[in-house]
């Protein structure tokens, strides 16, 4: 390969930026689901599935809810 004897120190640096750069992104996402369990996001697993069950058709409500914005 012809820009493996130029690379030498630069080429271990990057993979040091992106190590780091992974790290805070981990991190990051680490922090959000934290938060996500500390403010209740996960206390109710079974209600959207319930939902699914309902009788009521989901395309009748984006209607009725369209007819009582234009009144």
């Amino acid at each position: 390969m012809a820009g493996c004897e130029t690379e030498g120190a630069s080429g271990v640096s990057v993979i040091y930026v992106l190590l780091v750069a992974s790290l805070l992104v981990a991190g990051a996402f680490l922090g959000a689901f934290i938060w996500a369990v500390r403010s209740g996001q996960f206390e109710d697993t079974e209600t959207p599935g319930m939902r699914v069950l309902g009788d009521e058709d989901p395309s009748s409500r984006g209607i009725r809810k369209r007819k009582e914005k234009e009144t």
